[in-house]
């Protein structure tokens, strides 16, 4: 495949480095910390509550996957885990996706405070092309995942 819908945002396949059947997992463009990645299925349902039953168990199937390789590749001790459903939990791309986040200790001041970053991510405040990762780095941030499921 060569591109990927999200939402209303087409994904060059450059930046996906796992699918499945009903999912995928793709870098983040704008992420948290280092290591942030998008687990969503091929469907692009709106809410949590749209999926089918084996889209459920996909997603969360090849989220434990991506999170495992992800908290390795990363050094990290611990993960956050994270799906925004509906606005007002603060989903801006109407397309279900699962937060990978790779986490270390002291990378917050508060351990908590990585749902402000991502409210505040998501919400699109500082939502400029000048902040977003360069589609090089992405690629090369996907290949260098995508070893780890070769």
């Amino acid at each position: 495949m060569s591109t990927y819908r999200f939402g209303q945002q087409i994904i060059k396949s450059s930046v996906v480095f796992f699918q499945t059947e009903l999912s995928f997992a793709l870098v983040n463009r704008k992420p948290v910390v280092p290591g942030h990645v998008l687990v969503c299925p091929f469907r692009p349902a709106e809410r949590f509550r749209d999926l089918k039953p084996e889209e459920v168990a996909d997603l969360f199937q090849t989220t434990q996957k991506v999170a495992d390789v992800v908290e390795k590749h990363f050094n990290a001790t611990s993960l956050t885990i994270s799906i925004q459903d509906g606005p007002e939990a603060g989903q801006t791309v109407k397309h279900v996706h699962v937060h990978v986040l790779p986490r270390k200790a002291g990378d917050f001041d508060g351990n908590d405070k990585i749902y402000d970053e991502l409210q505040r991510h998501d919400k699109g405040t500082e939502d400029v092309h000048t902040k977003w990762r360069s589609e090089e780095d992405m690629a090369t941030e996907a290949a260098d995942l995508k070893k780890y499921f070769i």
